[in-house]
């Protein structure tokens, strides 16, 4: 910015009532890819206070208006130097490009020493710019005719396809996916509270969990077969029921649950595993199963699966 205000031209320069007052800056030919710097000082006896113009609501044709400014300074004669720097950017292609009219404010430190008024404020400006040159119409035809031509084949393309082929296939597996699941789903809601039972209990059995060491996780999953069967033919709350209220509440009516004892016994012995830290092993697991199935199969009249 220094740079150019070193070249700048002289945009306005008047003196009045002893201030001096000038704008300086350029380019005068506005150039869209150039911001328009300029410095704006003003030179005034010690016994007068002026206050320089903002721009900011004054310029036409310019999308930012920026200022920052110098130190004050003092000459021999006590007049005191102030300087603005405004940065402007151009719009592009506007009708016109100015600074308009502005208030030099500035009044005298004693009113007794000046006009009655106690005022010394004038109005300066316009500033003009002159628009850019208009660039000459293009006439004739393309100077290249381009080919669209394939891009060679390299790795980077064929990496790119396969990348691309693997996602797609991504999407559609998941896609397959979950319309699968969500089939199971309906079938499942539509079966019956005892079918939907071994549906679920052989689901659970193909997990394998006991072989992996995760009995806790198998005997949750296991009795909560055990709870939602329960819930969904006697609409008992049972998953969201310890297992105190739960076979407090089995037992609240008579023959609710089917047989009560099979189940207390079942829900306890489970619980010294999920609860007070027993340690299973995969005979206790299979005995856990087989009176699950057994506790389905008394209930529901039907042969376990």
């Amino acid at each position: 910015m220094i740079c150019a205000l070193l070249l700048a031209a002289s945009l306005l320069a008047l003196e009045k009532n002893g201030i001096e007052f000038k704008v300086e800056g350029g380019p005068e030919t506005i150039d869209h890819a150039r911001s328009v710097f300029l410095a704006v000082t003003a030179a005034y006896p010690r016994d007068v206070k002026v206050v320089l113009p903002d721009f900011r609501d004054r310029v036409r044709g310019f999308s930012l208006a920026e200022d920052f400014a110098e130190p004050a300074s003092t000459t021999k004669d006590g007049r005191t130097i102030e300087t603005v720097n405004w940065k402007l950017v151009p719009e592009p292609y506007a009708e016109e490009y100015k600074i308009a009219p502005f208030l030099v404010k500035a009044s005298p430190r004693l009113l007794s020493s000046r006009a009655d008024d106690g005022s010394l404020s004038f109005v300066a400006g316009p500033i003009k710019f002159a628009s850019p040159v208009p660039r000459e119409p293009v006439t004739g035809g393309m100077e290249a005719d381009p080919k669209k031509d394939l891009p060679p084949l390299s790795l980077k393309l064929v990496g790119f396809i396969v990348s691309a082929l693997a996602a797609a296939g991504l999407a559609v597996f998941a896609l397959l996916f979950g319309l699968r699941y969500v089939a199971r789903r309906v079938k499942e809601h539509r079966m019956s509270p005892i079918e939907r039972a071994w549906a679920e209990l052989d689901r659970l059995l193909k997990k394998g969990l006991p072989g992996r060491g995760r009995y806790k996780d198998f005997y949750v999953e296991l009795t909560m077969v055990v709870r939602r069967y329960v819930q969904r033919k006697y609409g008992i709350r049972a998953p969201h029921m310890t297992t105190e209220e739960f076979l407090r509440e089995c037992g609240s009516t008579e023959g609710r649950a089917g047989d009560t004892a099979a189940l207390s016994k079942f829900l306890e012995s489970a619980d010294m595993v999920k609860f007070a830290g027993v340690e299973a092993t995969p005979e206790m697991a299979d005995d856990a199963t087989d009176s699950a199935r057994r506790y389905l199969k008394g209930d529901s009249g039907e042969v376990a699966k």
